[in-house]
């Protein structure tokens, strides 16, 4: 579900091949202190080295890198919590080159991983894994879902996905891409769910961020406009929250810039701003 509506058929996201390069930056430039992926460099293959160097690693980027490695940590914590609890299924929107299914201990309880991407970026990613030797599990189904001509559920029925059993979403560095509707839809189908989850990430309104902050918001946004994948959409967290418990989500966790540093970077928590990126986890039930 990458912002790829135009996209060729046979053409990748850049933002899906910048979010992977910034795991792999994490790994070789902070020690995988908060996120420890052995296959981030793997699947990037022959091109691993360059595009983790066209990164770069001034502060801007090393910002970014953090963040995108304490998203995938917090959403894969309270994915093992679920599973602990006797979720069954996982389903990874806008998967890009996300290893989950791959390496994650846990995903052998799960009886079936769904990846939901935009057809030319799920090829690509399958020529990457054919390419590098990575064996696809045998509780994966590739979920190819062009958004302009299908909808979410349908695609995930047709692939055996069940919506009687307790499930869970990560839907990382994708929101910003979408319409404030394509958002809404698809959370209001995942509440739905008897028994589900979801963890996203989101932005707030630049113009609520401090100077500093608004600056290098203007910095990455001009970078995915050039990459032709523009930021769309950004929340307050009060009307967010509001519309998730409208949707009929019972549990709501939030982590601002503030409370993500103080659970992964301590050193930088009189840094942080006040406002900048969040990590949600919401849930159908309270109980599942």
């Amino acid at each position: 579900m990458t912002n790829a509506f135009a996209q060729q058929e046979e053409q990748p996201s850049r933002t899906a091949l910048a979010a992977a390069a910034h795991r792999a930056a994490h790994q070789l430039h902070d020690g995988a202190e908060v996120f420890r992926d052995p296959l981030a460099l793997a699947i990037l293959g022959e091109d691993a080295q360059s595009a983790v160097a066209a990164l770069g690693d001034e502060p801007r980027s090393a910002r970014m890198r953090r963040f995108i490695a304490a998203r995938t940590r917090l959403a894969e914590e309270a994915l093992h919590a679920a599973i602990e609890k006797g979720c069954r299924q996982l389903v990874v929107l806008g998967a890009g080159l996300d290893t989950y299914a791959y390496r994650g201990a846990q995903r052998h309880a799960l009886t079936s991983i769904f990846e939901v991407d935009h057809p030319g970026t799920q090829a690509w990613k399958r020529k990457r894994l054919a390419q590098t030797g990575i064996a696809i599990p045998s509780n994966l189904e590739f979920v190819p879902v062009n958004f302009e001509k299908q909808l979410l559920d349908d695609a995930l029925r047709a692939a055996g996905f069940d919506e009687s059993a307790s499930s869970f979403f990560t839907w990382l560095g994708v929101v910003p891409y979408l319409t404030g509707d394509a958002i809404r839809s698809t959370l209001s189908y995942i509440a739905g769910l008897a028994c589900s989850h979801v963890v996203f990430d989101y932005a707030e309104p630049p113009e609520l961020l401090d100077p500093q902050y608004r600056a290098m918001h203007e910095h990455h946004a001009q970078r995915v406009a050039a990459a032709g994948e523009s930021w769309n959409t950004f929340f307050d967290p009060p009307r967010l929250h509001e519309m998730l418990r409208t949707l009929g989500f019972k549990s709501i966790h939030d982590l601002g810039p503030r409370g993500i540093a103080a659970h992964f970077y301590p050193d930088a928590l009189a840094r942080a701003p006040e406002r900048g990126g969040h990590v949600l986890h919401a849930s159908s039930s309270s109980s599942c």
